[in-house]
């Protein structure tokens, strides 16, 4: 079948303008001194109307009739058909802790890529909490120089109590110093090897309450660079939940989008049919608005069990048959270059082809895309 050359906004665009014409000239009384003329002009204005609403009206007998030949012409041996609608993967972007949402720095429609900033939360709570953890960072870091001080300072004390004590050894050995004055001096090398084991440990504590104060300070960072929201892929921003001012709680949507990156058409098909495709194997979709067109899909997903079919399958005998859900993923190729005009829920059939038959495409089912 040709292609449609006139659309239905086209046809619509070349009305609007003639009846916006004859209206200012019915609200101004015509052109001064020329009724006759005016006359003229609306029957014309008429005349042009008429002819674009038979235009428009003949473009929609024809997009229908394609549309009724796709859904009820018989497809040859190894190709299967069904009816779907259009879906992309969504992503809800959400809070992960509670906060005030101080901007949202996109809308609904906008394309966002991946890695992009679309939200800031404002928490004074944890950036006070910050502070302290740094401040006790900075305390740790204080005590384990005092410990080292207090190290150095027990070392001395060790190393003169030890040689006060070697001394006391070889003196009352000849018997210049008492018994007494010699535990003295024991006593107080065991006491100052106490102390450096205590200043040793006091150390330790030290370097451990460092470690714990920064792996603080790292918790209470990680929230503050979980409160800037970012996209986590490329898409369309399809609902925007939360607007800057609100108070969100923990796990509660900002907004979701749409991975553009990721479109796909589902399709019911019986055993029978669903038996003969596999994973890989080449498909076709078309939609409603624009049945003119064919996209190029592959098989990306058939289910293991078969269930009975949603209401939004057309007949009441499809219904009734176990069917196997399968997923038409469409051409990356083709999203990356139309991506702008994806528009998800929108209704369509699929199309499938068992990849072990050489059967041809039909000709209505040639891929054919927007120039």
């Amino acid at each position: 079948m040709p292609p449609i050359r006139l659309s239905v906004a086209a046809l619509m665009a070349i009305a609007i303008p003639t009846f916006g014409g004859f209206a200012f000239l019915i609200s101004n009384g015509g052109l001064p001194g020329s009724t006759a003329h005016a006359q003229s002009m609306s029957q014309d204005a008429r005349s042009k109307i008429k002819d674009a609403q038979t235009k428009i009206k003949d473009a929609q007998t024809k997009i229908q009739a394609l549309i009724d030949r796709l859904r009820g012409g018989s497809m040859p041996e190894g190709i299967a058909k069904s009816n779907g609608r259009i879906e992309a993967t969504q992503i809800d972007v959400a809070a992960k802790y509670p906060g005030r949402l101080a901007e949202v720095t996109v809308e609904e429609g906008d394309e966002v890529t991946a890695g992009q900033t679309i939200a800031r939360i404002s928490s004074p709570e944890y950036e006070a909490q910050l502070r302290g953890a740094r401040s006790q960072v900075l305390k740790a870091k204080q005590a384990l120089a005092e410990a080292n001080a207090l190290i150095a300072q027990r070392k001395s004390d060790v190393t003169l109590a030890n040689a006060d004590l070697q001394r006391g050894r070889e003196l009352v050995d000849k018997g210049y110093l008492t018994r007494q004055v010699f535990d003295q001096r024991v006593a107080k090398s065991e006491a100052s090897e106490a102390g450096l084991q205590a200043a040793q440990a006091q150390q330790e504590q030290a370097q451990f309450a460092i470690k714990t104060a920064e792996s603080e300070v790292d918790r209470i960072e990680a929230i503050l660079v979980d409160l800037v929201l970012v996209a986590p892929r490329s898409g369309r921003v399809q609902y925007l939940i939360a607007h800057a001012g609100e108070v969100v709680g923990a796990g509660t949507r900002v907004l979701t989008i749409l991975d553009l990156g990721d479109v796909y058409m589902t399709i019911y098909l019986p055993a029978v049919q669903a038996g003969q495709v596999s994973l890989g194997d080449e498909a076709r979709i078309t939609i409603d608005p624009l049945p003119q067109f064919v996209v190029p899909a592959t098989i990306s997903f058939v289910a293991a069990d078969a269930q009975f079919t949603p209401k939004s399958v057309e007949t009441a005998e499809e219904r009734e048959k176990l069917m196997f859900r399968i997923k038409l993923q469409v051409d990356p190729k083709v999203l990356k270059k139309y991506h702008t005009q994806v528009k998800t829920g929108v209704r369509g059939m699929g199309f499938v082809r068992n990849g072990l038959t050489a059967v041809a495409w039909p000709d209505d089912l040639a891929v054919k895309l927007p120039q």
